[in-house]
């Protein structure tokens, strides 16, 4: 029994080898699980890295995405503003000669009219003349008429006065 008691109380070297393959096994164990620790802190500041860039490429990828689109833009709108400039010049150039060709149409109709009245001054003139002159043949066969008839009354005056003498 004395040596039952004092196996209890001293470890055996398969005992103590044993505590020591647990005690390394848990050391393995706190070590795999601080290196998992550390890989898991590392990948997440990896991550987070990551993840910033990402941001950084997908916004630089944007702005020149932008930029692109832009300079598109800008020579779409500037072909336009080209195009528009062109038309509107050819529009004013047409509208200019339309305007040259009525201020041709004006003039030559004001030099019809100005024809035209001095045609019509010129026959009114002669119209004129010739109802003055015609006027002036009717005043003329007129007054010979009144003085044919004056003529005839005197003759019948005298004799109707030299009949009464006649008579008388």
């Amino acid at each position: 029994p004395a040596m039952a008691g004092s196996r209890f109380n001293a470890p055996t070297a398969a005992e103590a080898e044993l505590l020591l393959l647990q005690k390394q096994a848990l050391a393995e164990e706190e070590a795999a699980k601080a290196k998992r620790e550390l890989l898991t802190h590392f990948l997440k500041e990896k991550l987070t890295r990551e993840e910033q860039s990402s941001k950084w490429g997908l916004h630089k990828v944007r702005t020149a995405w932008r930029s692109a689109q832009r300079k598109t833009k800008d020579q779409e709108l500037r072909q336009d503003i080209e195009l528009l400039s062109q038309t509107f010049t050819r529009v004013i150039d047409c509208k200019d000669g339309v305007i040259e060709a009525l201020v041709r149409e004006l003039e030559e109709a004001e030099e019809q009219h100005d024809r035209a009245l001095r045609s019509h001054l010129h026959l009114t003139d002669q119209l004129l003349h010739l109802q003055r002159c015609r006027l002036g043949y009717l005043e003329e066969g007129f007054n010979a008429q009144v003085d044919v008839l004056k003529a005839d009354f005197e003759a019948e005056r005298c004799g109707i006065s030299g009949g009464e003498r006649e008579w008388g």
